[in-house]
């Protein structure tokens, strides 16, 4: 482990004066629906609107541009799934100095070609980010290109915590910032802003609870690894903190939380159904933690929205889930005797119950099944989680037997 290096409030007006042509100022969003959830106002702060999609243009353009001309002729090098990536070969080609990114041989295809559009040589490598860490490193001592690491370094932090000064300029009444971490670039960036403005602010980091390395190392003072664990927050499935995130968090941190799968799925379908935000995942998370911690965060709430870079296959099975954990989607089998007509009677039953049927299947072999009986299965859009309860009930009491999924 390295030691820290001091990352101030100062350093985060530099950062800002280098990024003043560079990036956009993104809005900050009333939310009713939220608002009313919370019991004050709630703001979100629409970084997925930023170039590139995310916040982390930010950090990297600020890291390459404070570099020497010798370095940037050298080229740089980075290890990314998707925001860092792009942030990167974008502000690299901004700045005339060639960018390679290796990215895991699975990584998105709309994020690979994007990364290619803003002009870095893609590599493909290994099944994950650390494998493809490791490559870039490789790559980085092979070639003489400078590694741009995606959290821990001052001028990443730096450049990051420019969205800290934008939330407090757009929302000066704010009291609570809820920030997204992964290896904590954004947040603790977010954190030296903001209480260097106003250090009645409280900020919350929010954390995947698939993925949450943060506690611990806050608990041991140093970063600490966690095992590697699968999340749909791929963007902030980081599991080692960076040291700076580390030392900047434990005297700048309010609360951290952790978020569930399910409750990222709902934040992700409320983004996009009600504030007409397309995110991704992680960048949804402080909207997750609304949801699920509704009323413990002092209003004006201001929720960043960190990134929006999401495959539209993988956009169209987190709806799905994030429909089933608000109760308005329904899976299930059932079984009916197998012959004419016993099919048209369960989807009459289903429609009778107000349900709206989007797919359904027969299978006459699954194991188990008698000679007589077909197995069914459904899959209903719903009114909510009382009609959904209100449906199991009744497709039992009509005498079948459903098994949920």
């Amino acid at each position: 482990m390295t030691d820290p290096q001091v990352v101030t409030s100062d350093d985060v007006v530099a950062a800002r004066e280098t990024l003043r042509e560079v990036i956009a100022q993104t809005p900050v969003l009333y939310s009713r629906v939220l608002s009313d959830l919370v019991g004050g106002p709630v703001y979100l702060k629409a970084e997925n609107l930023q170039r590139t999609g995310s916040f982390k243009i930010r950090g990297a353009y600020v890291r390459i541009a404070g570099m020497s001309g010798a370095e940037r002729a050298r080229g740089v090098v980075a290890a990314s799934a998707g925001n860092h990536a792009q942030g990167v070969a974008l502000a690299a080609s901004m700045l005339g100095a060639s960018a390679t990114v290796v990215m895991p041989e699975r990584a998105p295809l709309p994020k690979v070609q994007a990364t290619r559009g803003y002009g870095a040589q893609v590599i493909l490598h290994g099944a994950s980010v650390e494998d493809a860490l490791a490559e870039a490193l490789r790559f980085a001592e092979r070639t003489g290109a400078v590694f741009i690491h995606p959290y821990d370094h001052p001028d990443i932090v730096a450049g990051q915590g420019t969205l800290g000064f934008e939330i407090i300029e757009q929302c000066p009444q704010a009291a609570t910032v809820l920030v997204p971490i992964g290896g904590g670039g954004l947040a603790s960036g977010v954190a030296i802003a903001v209480k260097g403005l106003d250090p009645e602010v409280r900020i919350v980091g929010v954390q995947a609870e698939a993925m949450a390395a943060f506690p611990e190392s806050l608990a041991q003072g140093h970063s600490i690894a966690v095992p590697a664990r699968p999340t749909m927050a791929d963007g902030i499935a980081v599991s080692r903190p960076g040291d700076i995130a580390v030392d900047v968090l434990s005297k700048f941190a309010d609360r951290l939380v952790t978020v569930t799968e399910a409750g990222l799925a709902r934040a992700l379908l409320l983004c996009l159904e009600r504030a007409k935000q397309v995110v991704e995942p992680s960048g949804a998370a402080a909207v997750a933690a609304l949801l699920e911690y509704p009323g413990e965060f002092e209003p004006p709430v201001v929720a960043v929205l960190s990134g929006g870079n999401i495959d539209p296959l993988l956009l169209s099975k987190l709806l799905r889930h994030g429909l089933a954990a608000a109760g308005r989607y329904l899976a299930f089998r059932c079984r009916v005797a197998d012959y004419p007509g016993s099919l048209a009677a369960l989807l009459r039953d289903v429609a009778g119950l107000g349900a709206n049927v989007l797919e359904v299947s027969h299978e006459r072999l699954a194991p188990g099944l008698l000679v007589d009986e077909v197995e069914v299965v459904l899959q209903v859009e719903t009114r909510g989680p009382d009609h959904c309860a209100d449906l199991k009930d009744k497709l039992r009491a009509a005498g079948y037997q459903p098994s949920f999924t």
